[in-house]
């Protein structure tokens, strides 16, 4: 659930940091039982970074769980989370809080603990830590620290959402959570709106509805998909432009949610007398550089054309 960013980390936990445990080992996913009379690797002091299942036990790596069973200490964003994970698969070690709240004064006893020979994974709730979790200066102060750092790579749901959504995938921008309130979310999609990307949001249930709507003011009547309760029981995938979508949300859904927008539509570049036209327009209301880049984005046309063509009016005919 979203909550406010006590430690100036990343954002308060998304739908990468759900509970993983909601949806328990199904029929051919691996148990707790023998698990954990699997021999441990001694693993060399640093930070490991372990991506955990969005929903599906079973979607953690082998890799994931040695490491669990092999480190000194976890460092959880929520302790109770982690431990249905880690009873699930028959793994009893050593647990710590590391969160948005207590990130600034923990971090420093993991550095320490670090330093003094140990071997700490870092996970979230669900999904790969620091997607829209805190843990990126955790990261950067063992790099200034000479430590070691390791990522394990696993479940994500922004990418788990990006290729079920049959949109293009071959460029994306990833923005995680849109502010709560209605300028500010506005504002943020303004900022995107020229991207030639596809776009992935996280959302919450209760703002789904008005976020969507916020979506198709700013950006378009896009084409987009609602992806919820990714890997579970329920998952579900509603397909439509983002105005429709916005109408289907009449009361909040269950589960937890992103959201993929499609990149806006090439732009016909203008024949080259209505783009002097606009530039021409431009320079009366604006700077040279801010008309260029108002002009960039109206037409599509990148900046360096943009700036040879205004370069050229300003001087005029030779």
């Amino acid at each position: 659930m979203p909550s406010s960013n006590a430690s100036g980390e990343n954002s308060a936990p998304a739908n990468e940091s759900r509970s993983a445990s909601s949806a328990g080992p199904r029929a051919g996913e691996p148990s707790g039982e023998g698990a954990a009379s699997q021999p441990a690797t001694r693993l060399d002091p640093g930070l490991y970074i372990v991506a955990t299942p969005i929903g599906n036990l079973g979607d953690v790596t082998l890799r994931a769980l040695e490491t669990l069973r092999s480190v000194d200490a976890i460092a959880c964003e929520d302790t109770r989370v982690t431990a249905k994970l880690l009873s699930a698969y028959g793994i009893t070690r050593p647990t710590l809080s590391y969160h948005d709240h207590n990130a600034a004064r923990r971090r420093p006893e993991i550095v320490r603990r670090i330093q003094a020979g140990e071997a700490v994974a870092l996970v979230s709730d669900a999904g790969t830590p620091l997607v829209s979790d805190p843990g990126y200066k955790l990261v950067r102060s063992l790099h200034e620290e000479g430590l070691h750092v390791s990522a394990l790579p696993g479940a994500s749901a922004a990418l788990t959402a990006l290729v079920l959504s049959g949109l293009p995938s071959d460029r994306f921008f990833f923005q995680g959570f849109l502010p709560s309130k209605r300028k500010a979310r506005r504002d943020a999609l303004a900022e995107v709106v020229g991207l030639q990307a596809t776009l992935v949001f996280y959302e919450s249930a209760q703002r789904l509805a008005s976020s969507l709507a916020d979506m198709a003011a700013v950006l378009g009547p896009r084409e987009a998909v609602v992806a919820r309760e990714l890997t579970k029981r329920f998952e579900e995938l509603r397909r439509g432009r983002l105005d429709t979508l916005a109408e289907s949300y009449d009361q909040p859904p269950r589960g937890e949610i992103v959201v993929v927008v499609a990149p806006p539509a090439p732009v016909e570049a203008p024949a080259e007398e209505e783009l002097d036209a606009r530039i021409e327009e431009a320079l009366t209301q604006m700077s040279l550089r801010d008309a260029v880049g108002a002009v960039s984005a109206e037409t599509g046309v990148a900046k360096k054309t943009v700036y040879a063509r205004a370069l050229a009016l300003k001087e005029g005919p030779e």
